[in-house]
């Protein structure tokens, strides 16, 4: 780690550590990207106190930390859909929806962090974050250092400029919370860690085809769907056939693209037809959350800026 040219040249393996870190802390890829472009920022303004530093990744830790809490002091709570309300008891065509800001996003695979030995993949899961977002920002912080990147207090102390015995204070606030949490999505926390391949090849040619028997033969009998920025979700075999009858004049034409998110999980990248002969557009994309070999949740997560995010083409030829 040094600074070249009036930059900071951080390796990338911890570049990638803290932004799996700011999304645990945000909720959204969106907001981790800059809270890191901001970190960076702020660790080449004081250059010399971080180079003196004993542990230049705790000091960079502390910006990082400090960002975050900067950023979520006026912040409300991110959540998913499945969350916030009963699901619908009459399908329509979602139409009440609120501002991005409102809901946690997904993250590509390549923001998540590269210790995947150390830091399980079930802390990077969409349910995970969700309850990460029940907690005060710094409780949240100082769980995910010690539960998730394996910190001990003395480090995370130093890191957040806190004495150990407060930093083992809000440890236990912040499980206590945890503990007594209540959410809907906590369910989703039992699924499958190993993609079932062939449920997701299944998964792919219905959609593609619309072949809604086919696509709801693959949920549970109570599986569901939620698909932000919309506060709509969808629950039980009828009302998933139901919703997609009734969003099929979208979604015919579709083409799925094959991705990963959140901790190496199977996704997919929707693009539908635009108009124009042959060019398809971004739409949403897709998070199968799978459970004893079928399907218990999708998260449709409708915002072409997370192609951006993910890498994706900006549009895909019909042909």
């Amino acid at each position: 780690m040094s600074q070249k040219n009036g930059e900071v040249d951080v390796p990338e393996e911890l570049r990638s550590e803290l932004i799996g870190y700011c999304y645990r802390m945000m909720g959204s890829i969106f907001e981790a990207e800059d809270a890191v472009q901001d970190t960076m920022l702020r660790v080449w303004q004081n250059w010399d106190q971080v180079r003196e530093h004993a542990s230049r990744k705790a000091w960079m830790y502390r910006i990082a930390t400090n960002v975050c809490l900067d950023r979520l002091r006026n912040a409300k709570r991110r959540a998913l859909p499945m969350d916030l309300s009963e699901p619908a008891a009459i399908i329509m065509e979602p139409r009440d929806s609120l501002p991005r800001d409102s809901w946690i996003w997904p993250a590509p695979d390549n923001a998540y962090d590269p210790l995947n030995i150390v830091v399980s993949r079930e802390t990077i899961r969409l349910s995970f974050i969700a309850i990460m977002q029940l907690l005060p920002p710094r409780q949240r912080a100082i769980l995910i250092l010690v539960d998730v990147f394996r910190w001990s207090a003395t480090e995370v102390a130093d890191a957040m400029g806190m004495t150990k015995a407060a930093v083992n204070s809000a440890l236990q606030r912040a499980r206590a919370t945890i503990a007594q949490s209540n959410l809907r999505s906590d369910e989703l926390q039992g699924g499958d860690d190993k993609a079932d391949e062939q449920l997701i090849a299944r998964y792919m040619e219905a959609f593609e085809q619309y072949d809604i028997d086919a696509l709801v033969a693959l949920f549970h009998e109570n599986g569901s769907l939620s698909m932000p920025p919309f506060t709509m979700w969808v629950r039980g075999s009828s009302n998933l056939s139901s919703f997609y009858n009734t969003t099929r004049s979208h979604c015919l034409g579709s083409r799925l693209l094959p991705i990963r998110a959140n901790g190496n999980s199977p996704a997919f990248a929707q693009y539908v037809p635009s108009g124009r002969d042959g060019l398809l557009v971004p739409w949403s994309i897709h998070i199968p959350e799978m459970e004893h070999g079928k399907i218990a949740h999708i998260h449709y997560f409708i915002d072409s800026d997370l192609f951006v995010r993910f890498g994706l083409p900006t549009g895909l030829d019909a042909n």
